[in-house]
């Protein structure tokens, strides 16, 4: 307990020293070795026995974790680290590598300024850790390489060390080029990995040591050493241990390549907030400034048992203490800062204040969703919305076995879509079901499992089913709507959405709002993908990958109703008139509207049901057609099995890509629709005797072919007791 004591002060400490703080996470494709890795760190800084790590996965912190060798879930951890005579606190994050939980890796991001990037010495830079290297550089997160696993180069490959050096060149060169081609322009050639500079180091998690080149110059190590190591075995090994320790040149070039919080705010917060940079409240943002307004982003909320909600935070500016009034930046809602802890992995502490630049859990604020903008002020302009890569894409119906569950499941399941904003929640109310709707099938079924093994209810589940999307072929004509009272009409047109503007919401180029006044950069980026100069002036809504545009003129009373149009123009666009599936790659254009003088008769109740039906009717004239999603998958594989991955992709209506081959080992890029794809692990281990693995790469959605597209409809809407008659 003492040691405990010792730690946490430590931390308190530190975490008010300027320029002392390293917000870290741990980034890498599956199987790569975060956990083991974050265990020996933990080990150095003397907070887990150092004979358990590597074996105890301390930051897995969940009995599925346990039981299935992965990290489903983020865990964070706070740990001092002295370097050069100076105490560093290091906040660092163990986050997933299976792509199904990617969305925990964008939320983590959000939190961390600098990202520990693993790759594994045999497998190189796998697609997931293209994905995660996306993912942080898109939020200005600076990168750092740790080459794991090197003993297998060792033990299983038995390179000699010339070409260990030269694989190892393979990696760097490869992550470097990730760098160049995904990183904002002003960061292409300054982030880098360098050996000489020290920002690359290799090393073994398991065997708790690393090196890099300015350790091997100051110790005299070379790989020659390395190799001798591991053939004069164990005692051999242990000594080399404690001459190159993983922790200290791992936490070594954290605290001197990757930035502190003043240093990442001056332009990570152009990138991620919203608001004017000029104003007080960006001023403080970007010194990091604790004198200013507590302004913080939920990057993650986790139900304790005994705490209840705990949201983490990242704090950009201002103090939080124990007590404080917050206000959520979405809602205005007032809550109360209960409780505030730092973590050591699955135990917590708490702390009495913290001051910007740190990342810690808060208790009292009931029903925040991850993502939420917190502070001290009312009207804060909030956070950009935090972007994940891939969409829900899978489904299931979730039922409660005994009814009187029935409320439990409900308040449980939004529960974990407040936590997890890539699980998609929702009531059919024709079938009764709650429909949950994830990146994967193990997605799901970690959520499953967590309300049997941790909430202690007995639920069904139905076979996965995928989620489609609707959209338009051609140009509708002008459709009417009238209101119910008969004394407004709404003209409106159905059209696709031009590729160019569709392409600028894939890239991020296009945020997801209602434009309130004559934004001039959304105007400019219309207009660069096609539109008109009106045109682009008058888009009033960006919503799911469709727009919608007012080309009305002189109708007085439109600035009253064109909410309510908004309104209605989402409800659509969530769930399409051809078979409820969400729409994408429309173009909605209001044409002309007759309104009524007195306002009384022109509420919701009237413009709502108008607008709705006309813009159904719109797509329903502009041949309405269903995309599917698509994933692009990585096969690896003995080359022996070239001809059944082939007829395994075939017949999964796959198309082959690529194919390429090293050695033994063929690398098959390959695309395959998701509803082809249930099963595929199975298919694949039994058809190449459990040898070959797959990744997945991208995943989007592609026209359904047009054979498939009414069989596909019908069965959509005989699942949801939809009327056959369109």
């Amino acid at each position: 307990m003492a040691e405990k004591e010792k730690m946490l002060d430590k931390i308190k400490r530190v975490m008010k020293l300027k320029g002392q703080i390293r917000n870290i996470g741990v980034v890498a494709h599956i199987d790569h070795g975060k956990t083991t890795c974050c265990d020996s760190l933990l080990a150095g800084c003397g907070m887990l026995s150092f004979e358990k790590a590597g074996e105890q996965c301390f930051m897995d912190t969940k009995e599925v974790e346990q039981e299935r060798g992965i990290t489903v879930a983020s865990a964070d951890v706070n740990m001092v680290h002295e370097f050069k005579g100076k105490e560093y606190l290091i906040n660092l994050i163990d986050t997933p590598g299976h792509v199904d939980f990617g969305g925990d890796v964008t939320r983590a991001i959000r939190a961390i300024d600098g990202a520990l990037v693993l790759a594994d010495a045999a497998e190189g830079v796998m697609p997931q850790t293209e994905t995660v290297l996306r993912q942080a550089l898109k939020e200005r997160v600076k990168p750092v390489l740790f080459i794991n696993k090197s003993d297998r180069l060792i033990s299983e490959l038995r390179l000699p060390p010339e070409k260990i050096q030269e694989r190892f060149i393979k990696i760097i060169s490869d992550v470097n080029k990730l760098i160049r081609d995904l990183s904002p322009e002003e960061f292409k050639e300054e982030w880098q990995v360098n050996v000489k500079d020290g920002s690359v180091c290799f090393g073994s998690a398991i065997d708790k040591w690393a090196l890099s080149f300015p350790v091997m110059e100051e110790t005299g190590i070379s790989f020659k050493d390395i190799v001798d190591a591991y053939k004069e075995g164990e005692e051999k090994l242990k000594d080399f241990q404690k001459k190159a320790a993983l922790h200290e040149t791992i936490l070594d070039m954290i605290v001197k390549h990757l930035p502190n919080p003043e240093e990442a705010q001056k332009y990570r917060i152009k990138s991620i907030w919203n608001g004017e940079l000029d104003s007080d409240v960006g001023k403080f943002l970007l010194k990091c400034d604790g004198e200013g307004p507590l302004v913080a982003c939920v990057s993650k909320v986790i139900v304790d048992p005994h705490a209840g909600e705990i949201a983490i935070l990242r704090i950009y500016s201002g103090t939080l203490k124990r007590g404080d009034t917050i206000y959520f930046g979405s809602t205005g809602q007032e809550t109360k800062a209960q409780q505030i802890y730092v973590w050591k992995g699955q135990h917590k502490y708490p702390v009495e204040n913290v001051p910007p630049g740190n990342i810690v859990g808060v208790v009292g604020l009931r029903g925040v969703g991850s993502g939420e903008t917190i502070s001290s002020q009312k009207d804060i302009t909030p956070f950009e919305t935090i972007k994940h890569l891939f969409e829900p894409v899978v489904t299931k119906a979730f039922e409660a076995k005994d009814p009187k569950d029935l409320n439990k499941l409900i308040q449980l399941l939004k529960s974990k879509s407040r936590e997890d904003p890539t699980l998609f929640v929702q009531i059919n109310e024709e079938t009764g079901e709650h429909l949950v709707s994830g990146l994967g099938e193990l997605h799901l079924e970690i959520v499953e499992d967590d309300l049997r093994r941790e909430d202690k209810i007995e639920i069904k589940t139905s076979q996965p089913i995928v989620v489609y999307r609707e959209s338009v072929a051609k140009k509708s004509d002008i459709v009417e709507g009238k209101s119910p009272n008969k004394h407004n009409r709404f003209m409106f047109t159905v059209e696709k959405l031009p590729d160019e503007i569709f392409k600028m919401f894939e890239e991020d180029k296009l945020p997801e709002t209602r434009v309130k006044k004559k934004d001039e950069e959304i105007i400019k980026k219309m207009e660069e993908a096609g539109l008109s100069r009106d045109d682009a002036k008058r888009v009033k809504e960006l919503y799911k990958n469709c727009v919608f545009i007012e080309n009305t003129k002189g109708i007085v009373h439109i600035g009253e109703v064109i909410e309510m149009c908004l309104d209605s123009f989402e409800e659509v666009i969530d769930a399409g008139p051809v078979a409820k599936e969400p729409c994408m790659k429309i173009l909605v254009r209001m044409t002309d509207c007759k309104l009524h003088e007195d306002a009384i008769h022109r509420g919701p109740a009237q413009v709502i049901p108008a607008v709705r039906a006309a813009i159904k009717e719109g797509i329903a004239m502009a041949d309405p057609i269903l995309f599917e999603p698509v994933q692009t998958i990585r096969i690896d594989s003995p080359a022996e099995y070239l001809g059944s991955l082939s007829k395994i992709i075939q017949g999964r209506r796959g198309q082959l890509l690529d194919m390429t081959q090293e050695g033994e080992t063929v690398v098959i890029k390959a695309k395959i629709p998701v509803s082809e794809m249930f099963g595929f692990t199975d298919t694949l281990r039994g058809e190449t005797e459990g040898r070959a693995f797959w990744f997945l790469v991208d995943s989007k959605f592609e026209k359904l072919p047009k054979s498939l597209q009414e069989e596909v409809i019908r069965n959509i809407r005989a699942r949801k007791g939809l009327n056959q008659e369109n």
